[in-house]
């Protein structure tokens, strides 16, 4: 069995609304192999994973893949390592059920494995250990050449693997605090590999690090972390807190002892999680060897009045205590059986503790301190504890070195939950712990005594939301209700834009109308992102990276992202859910590519959007399969976009109450018209919105009627939607590659990256409504990678439309000949009965888009398909026709233009603008 390709989807796509692995399986031989007819698979697979047996698979009820395994013939082991991968994760702590495993159709043998992953790199590593797993199960005749040698031991490999996998997992208190986020429907992204994660979108983003938030004040963290410091500022307040001094030298250590007075405690100036902490040190040479040991963490040493007392840790958030818990160091228990050393193996048997902070709990390890502390005692790992007494092997209670906790937070007295709260004030943290030692938490610490022993910014919260005995307590909800305070909100408006054609023309649109509107948008598309209007990556930024850029940024207000469907076949969406999505259209295009044949299949993957937008759905009521897609959104409204004011459906929808935005006829020509809830509202005149080129572009008036309508959802006034609508032009600054109009010379020079058939034929829609007194001339292409029958389409729309054709082909041939599209285009047109005569093959671009140009007369009409956008637009602004007969430029004398080196391609253009208007003002002059 092998892995033929993986795909890693890490949001929604066409499996599951959240993150699976994909992938594609060649069982070869083991495609006539299913479980039941491996002797003794079935119970060697268990005896390796007994959990297997919880799986319910088809029969959602525990034992119901074992069922499965040995029913019949069984089932193929494609799906099998579906649950192994799944159970895998499981024992590694990983909390995923999601596995759906389907045989390709005319591929004997392949399947398409889909599974659910927290981790990618823990879900690839899941998928590796089951294929071997699975391989060394096999009989001898059936393992593969890659199968694992006999001295391949599983149970060394899986715990390496869990190993691994908790050490990249987040810790309780990130892992809590992503719960209570997704509880609250907050957004989050994890932006390393530890405990850094963002919480929220855009502007309104929060982060943390582990539990210390992008409101804690810096200056807090270095008061907490400064013992000394922290002392004197609680003693000057009143709270309770043992006498200390700052020492360098262990001479000082002692005559600091002596002068507080013995029993002692030493610990590092700036230690955390109980390193290098000695307690209880009742003589001179205890304390010259506590202070070695926290000289290992700084040079500056606290010594420190001992407080006798029992560890507690109160956890203060946003001026609340909102837990409290009694920490009791790492310890034993004897039974009068079992030897020190076997007594640790035991404990740390229970299997809620790990190594460091990967489990609620810590293995308890067998160290100097340990060894120190049991000879205090007269015994040494070979002792036998008498029945019930406890043996402690830690002299601090901190749960990262094995102790335990009790949740003491209902018992707390006042006096002591309001001593922590003013605390954590006086340091000034958002989210403090306060180590308080006290006999007895529910008294009074006026009347028993008891002190603070230190301050902890970023407390660990693993004590409280798993603690050893006693209630869980939610602290991370407290710390998402301090950073997300009710009614702000978490994250900004999303609108999703997918569709075949129009995609990027339309989320133009609707960044131009949220930006006029006062917004700082981002903006994903086809040449780049966008920040509030500037460029600030190129490249075709349509994908799941591009939109997680967008939503980290914290200048964006508004995002609007362009959905490719390149992006959601490779690696699914890169956020949750959007506020609105829209389909513009859905026609063949890459077609055959993916593992996308059919019409259909596009729309599937088109429909991902729609699926998880949760305020409006817009879809073209015009096209059949968008329209389908209606029965698939869970939105809370449907919108609907018709070029036809007579169609049935959506006067249905209408009548009901629902939203339409809908093209109606009028005197003076087209308006979009809104009908919502009952109320009918014009909204603008199609001519006045300079994209439709005065209403002649009908696929731009298409576009900016769901850019309406997004915006509309979005919760725009109709003003602002207006506006926007008149202030966005085709120009290519506002819209690079969408029907740039370039009208200097003496002929019109229209360019466009349509490059499939629908945008072909919307062009050619465009050529026709202009009234031309010459000729209409095309460069026409199709990309390489589409099917044969696309690029012969492609020739049967243009034919007809145009007087001369040039056939070309793109930079990237894509496994085509030099000049294969272009003869086939060539083919297809004469095929159509277009003259031989009046078509020229240039299979590269700027030749072929110089020829059209040179070949132009006054009052011509010349349409450019192009590939590279920048590259041709630039040729055709900077071309300067040769002088000839035409009474509106003299052709005797050639144009000099500036020296463009060293400007940038916007500069080189003013600069050509600039040196234009001074020649055609010279040329009126003569005239």
């Amino acid at each position: 069995m092998k892995i033929i390709s993986t795909n890693v989807y890490v949001g929604p796509n066409l499996y599951a609304h959240f993150p699976v692995i994909r992938y594609i399986l060649d069982l070869g031989e083991l495609e006539h192999w299913p479980s039941a007819k491996l002797e003794g698979f079935v119970e060697r697979l268990l005896e390796c994973l007994p959990g297997l047996d919880e799986h319910g698979c088809s029969y959602r009820e525990p034992g119901g893949f074992v069922r499965r395994l040995r029913e019949d013939e069984g089932t193929w082991l494609g799906h099998v390592m579906e649950h192994v991968v799944l159970e895998l994760q499981n024992i590694a702590g990983s909390d995923v059920s999601f596995g759906r495993t389907r045989s390709i159709d005319g591929k004997a043998g392949h399947y398409t494995m889909v599974f659910e992953y927290e981790d990618e790199a823990v879900g690839r590593a899941a998928g590796r250990l089951a294929l071997e797993l699975i391989h060394s199960l096999l009989p001898e005749a059936l393992r593969p050449e890659d199968a694992p040698s006999a001295d391949w031991n599983f149970e060394e490999e899986r715990d390496r693997f869990i190993r691994n996998a908790q050490r990249r997992a987040f810790g309780p208190s990130t892992a809590s605090l992503v719960r209570a986020a997704e509880d609250r429907h907050i957004p989050w992204l994890r932006l390393n590999r530890q405990s850094l994660v963002q919480f929220g979108h855009g502007r309104f983003q929060k982060r943390i690090q582990a539990t210390t938030t992008s409101l804690t004040s810096n200056i807090a963290v270095e008061l907490a972390s400064d013992k000394e410091e922290t002392n004197q500022i609680l003693r000057d307040l009143g709270l309770p807190v043992p006498d200390q001094r700052l020492v360098q030298t262990a001479r000082d250590a002692v005559r600091a002892a002596r002068r507080i007075g013995l029993p002692v405690v030493l610990k590092p100036l700036a230690g955390n999680h109980g390193r290098g902490v000695s307690i209880n040190l009742s003589s001179e040479s205890e304390v010259e060897a506590g202070f070695a040991k926290a000289s290992e963490y700084g040079r500056n040493v606290v010594v420190e009045k001992y407080i006798d007392g029992f560890d507690h840790r109160l956890l203060v958030i946003d001026g609340e205590l909102v837990a409290a818990a009694k920490r009791i160091p790492g310890h034993i228990i004897g039974d009068g059986k079992h030897t020190v050393a076997e007594l640790v193996d035991i404990v740390n048997q229970d299997p809620r503790r790990g190594i460091g902070h990967e489990k609620v709990l810590t293995r308890i390890e067998i160290d100097a301190q340990a060894e120190r502390l049991l000879a205090r005692l007269g015994y040494d790992l070979d002792t036998v504890p008498a029945a019930d007494e406890v043996v402690y092997l830690r002299s601090t209670a901190n749960l990262s070195t094995g102790g335990t906790a009790i949740d003491v937070t209902d018992e707390i007295h006042p006096d002591n939950r309001d001593m922590a709260i003013r605390a954590i004030q006086a340091i000034g943290l958002d989210i403090g712990g306060v180590d308080f030692l006290t006999p007895d938490i529910t008294r009074s610490y006026r009347d028993i005594g008891g002190g603070i022993c230190e301050i902890n910014a970023g407390p660990g919260f693993r004590m409280h939301v798993a603690p050893s005995e006693g209630q869980p307590r939610d602290v991370a909800g407290p710390v998402l209700d301090m950073l997300f305070p009710e009614g702000e909100p978490s994250t900004i408006p999303i609108a999703a834009v997918t569709g075949t054609n129009g995609k990027t023309t339309t989320s133009r649109m609707l960044a131009h109308i949220l930006k006029m509107r006062g917004f700082t948008v981002g903006l994903t598309s086809t040449d780049g992102i966008y920040i509030d209007g500037q460029l600030t990556v190129a490249g075709d930024m349509t994908g799941p990276v591009s939109a997680r850029m967008i939503l980290r940024d914290p200048e964006v207000d508004a995002a609007v992202l362009e959905t490719a469907r390149g992006g959601l076949i490779r690696s699914g969406m890169g956020y949750r859910h959007c506020n609105v999505a829209c389909c513009l259209n859905v026609s063949g295009d890459h077609l055959g590519l993916g593992g996308i044949d059919t019409i259909e299949q596009l729309a599937e993957v088109k429909r991902i959007p729609i699926e998880v937008a949760t305020d409006a759905a817009v879809l073209n009521a015009d096209d059949r399969l968008c329209l389908e897609m209606a029965d698939y959104t869970e939105a809370s409204r449907l919108c609907y976009v018709t070029m036809k004011p007579g169609h049935r459906l959506v006067k249905e929808h209408v009548r009901a109450g629902g939203q339409a935005f809908v093209l109606e006829e009028g005197m003076n020509g087209h308006m979009i018209t809104i009908y919502d809830q009952g109320k009918h509202m014009p909204l603008l005149w199609t001519h006045l919105i300079p994209a439709t080129l005065q209403g002649r572009a009908l696929h731009n008036v298409q576009n900016a009627m769901f850019a309406a309508a997004l915006a509309y959802n979005l919760g725009l006034s109709l003003d602002d939607i207006r506006q926007g609508l008149r202030t966005f032009d085709a120009t290519y600054f506002q819209a690079p590659g969408r029907m740039n109009l370039f009208d200097d010379h003496p002929f019109k020079v229209i360019m466009d990256y349509a490059h499939n058939p629908a945008a072909v034929k919307a062009m050619c829609n465009v050529v026709d409504h202009f009234d031309v007194e010459g000729r209409r001339l095309v460069v026409l292409s199709a990309p390489g990678d589409r099917r044969d029958q696309d690029i012969e389409e492609i020739a049967d729309i243009a034919a007809g439309h145009f007087d001369h054709f040039i056939c070309r082909c793109d930079d990237n041939r894509r496994g085509r000949g030099n000049d294969e599209v272009a003869q086939m285009l060539k083919s297809r047109l004469i095929h159509n009965g277009i003259s031989a005569d009046c078509i020229d093959v240039i299979p590269d671009e700027p030749p072929a888009i110089d020829h059209v140009l040179k070949m132009a007369a006054a009052g011509d009409l010349v349409l450019v398909l192009a590939d590279k956008i920048k590259r041709s637009w630039k040729q055709i602004v900077q071309f300067h026709p040769e002088l000839g007969d035409s009474p509106a430029l003299s052709r005797s004398e050639p144009v000099q233009l500036p020296d463009l080196d060293g400007f940038s391609f916007d500069e080189e253009l003013q600069l050509i603008s600039d040196e234009r208007g001074v020649r055609i003002a010279a040329r009126e002059d003569a005239d």
